[in-house]
């Protein structure tokens, strides 16, 4: 290889080293481990074959948090985005008071998830929580419940919190794309007439294709991801009601179970790898029809 070629390599190989040390590495140790019963419980290390797949699909919590999983993520999903949009277009001129706008509901994202765990539990608090306080003002003591010890309406309380920490950051995506869009497209729309829906339906949506790619695949990768909030919040319960597939990976892990945890933590990387390339193929394809 000649000089010239191989020179732009040698500031690469630092990063592919801290790359190959701290993600590859892990990884394939993590895999090989999975198959293992290595645990806090005993010295050795032995190969087990799929046992640990077997006992995690054979006991009923691993469906609970599956399905609890995958309801958060929808709902998260949906709705974090829903909201981003709504704020993106409403905060999309430039004035003293947008910016402010923006930034304040930009902020709960830079929080990190155990703070803002933390702030919500204070929130729900049945007894001087500031969401039951307020019912009880306005005379709507019936709604004021225990809002994370109840399993009717514990995982929702978990995604309202997520819906207030997330908003802003999808808001900034989709500000990103609305700036991208000529101001002469809507002009035009507006001198042949066309309302404000019709704008956002045939201009606005289809120019924001990218920043929906953006933004359902982060929120869905994320979401799937759950776990700080979860274990602040409600630590998987009451019960199993809220357990995601990360507080049950966690769960295992504290109990000295690392092999089937770590099966577990792979089963979920497969989850995510197969629902994220499936959303990427088909919002990929949104964009090309568009």
């Amino acid at each position: 290889m000649k000089r010239h070629v191989r020179y732009p390599l040698y500031f690469i190989l630092p990063a592919l080293a801290i790359y190959v040390v701290l993600f590859v590495f892990p990884t394939l140790s993590g895999f090989a481990f999975s198959f293992t019963d290595w645990s806090s419980y005993s010295d050795e290390v032995n190969f087990i074959g799929f046992d640990n797949y077997r006992s995690l699909f054979s006991e009923g919590v691993l469906g609970l948090a599956i399905k609890n999983t995958l309801i958060y993520a929808f709902f998260v999903t949906i709705f974090v985005n829903l909201i981003g949009l709504m704020l993106a277009l409403m905060l999309n001129h430039n004035s003293k008071m947008s910016k402010f706008y923006r930034t304040a509901f930009y902020t709960p994202v830079v929080i990190a998830p155990l703070i803002v765990g933390y702030i919500f539990t204070a929130i729900y608090s049945p007894e001087n929580g500031i969401l039951n306080n307020i019912l009880r003002s306005v005379g709507l003591d019936f709604i004021a419940v225990d809002w994370l010890n109840d399993s009717r309406y514990a995982l929702l309380s978990i995604i309202m919190t997520e819906l207030w920490r997330g908003a802003g950051f999808a808001m900034v995506i989709y500000l990103a794309g609305l700036k991208t869009i000529p101001n002469d497209l809507l002009e035009q729309a507006g001198v042949d007439g066309a309302s404000a829906s019709s704008k956002f339906k045939n201009v606005i949506f289809p120019l924001l294709a990218p920043s929906f790619t953006v933004n359902f695949l982060l929120t869905i990768i994320n979401s799937l991801k759950v776990f700080e909030t979860v274990l602040v919040l409600t630590n998987g319960g009451p019960g199993y009601d809220t357990e995601v597939f990360n507080t049950l990976i966690f769960r295992n892990f504290s109990r000295g179970n690392w092999g089937y945890a770590t099966a577990s933590g792979l089963v979920l990387t497969v989850i995510v790898s197969i629902i994220a390339i499936t959303f990427l193929r088909v919002l990929r394809k949104r964009e090309v029809e568009m």
